[in-house]
């Protein structure tokens, strides 16, 4: 494995961590992780990346290492924080940038609103949510409090061998050897000596705040970097929470107006898991044009 580095700055009033490897001097690659991951998750995309590359992993607010924020989580958070880290790896230039699932559909809002930033996006499935009707605000809304009340706690864990089991579980193309990898990043042991995974609980609360694709789309038409989505080519997951409706697809597509495809044969969501190499190849490939 290519060895990494952990830096920790001051993002925001919270203690950020981020995860690097390569020479500093090199082209920067920012890899923005997804829901439930930590930047650490890269590490055999990274194995496989071929040039020389300065690659940026991030740990979002409230995962992996990176401090819990004190009053919940809202989605402009990760674009105030990604903003944050850009000014300190790339300040003076736009840069390449991977998103993964949530970590996609914070970098797709982002580089329409500071295009400037972004030289080349890759967003790998994330490609926004389903369209939310004003209607269901209420009960969102309902449910959010009545969450603050009963908060969500994480299973504890006996042994990280016990974590790797869940994430093969999760995703039965995951080889033992790196679900054990990803076993001691994800998870965290507490002073009483059970284990959790690296996340502040509260990420799994509802939003009340709902998803508005019409202001997804109106920043999608104002980003001016190619645009690479990457699918696994068993994406049912994406299917669950960003649907399947073709028209709604050819709607999104249509929003960006320099977009390529690729899809990542025998992978699931987790295709840099699944197929690292592939996932390198194509980042590579695209960012090189």
């Amino acid at each position: 494995m290519k060895e990494s580095r952990s830096h920790f700055h001051d993002v925001r009033g919270l203690r950020y961590h981020v995860r690097t490897w390569g020479r500093p001097g090199a082209r920067p690659l920012v890899m923005l992780h997804g829901w439930m991951d930590v930047g650490a998750s890269f590490q055999f995309a990274v194995d496989e990346l071929e040039r020389d590359w300065y690659v940026i992993a991030p740990d979002w607010r409230g995962f992996g290492l990176t401090q819990w924020a004190a009053d919940g989580y809202w989605f402009l958070d990760y674009l105030g924080d990604l903003d944050a880290l850009l000014d300190i790896y790339s300040p003076d230039a736009p840069c390449a940038i991977v998103g993964h699932s949530m970590g996609g559909n914070v970098v797709n809002l982002y580089a329409g609103a500071r295009p400037s930033r972004v030289s080349h996006l890759v967003l790998a499935e994330g490609f926004g949510l389903k369209a939310t009707q004003p209607v269901k605000a209420p009960e969102r809304i309902g449910r959010w409090l009545d969450e603050l009340k009963a908060p969500a706690q994480l299973r504890p864990y006996a042994t990280f061998g016990e974590v790797a089991e869940r994430l093969m579980k999760n995703n039965p193309r995951l080889p033992r050897d790196k679900a054990d990898f990803l076993a001691q990043h994800w998870a965290l042991r507490r002073d009483d000596g059970t284990i959790v995974l690296a996340a502040d609980p509260r990420h799994k609360q509802v939003n009340p705040v709902l998803y508005r694709i019409e202001e997804a789309l109106a920043s999608w038409e104002r980003i001016t970097a190619p645009v690479l989505w990457l699918w696994g080519e068993n994406h049912d997951d994406l299917k669950r929470w960003a649907g399947d409706d073709p028209a709604d697809w050819q709607r999104r597509r249509a929003a960006f107006r320099n977009l390529s495809e690729v899809t990542i044969a025998d992978a699931g969501h987790m295709m840099h898991h699944d197929q690292p190499k592939a996932f390198a190849r194509a980042i590579e490939t695209f960012v090189g044009r």
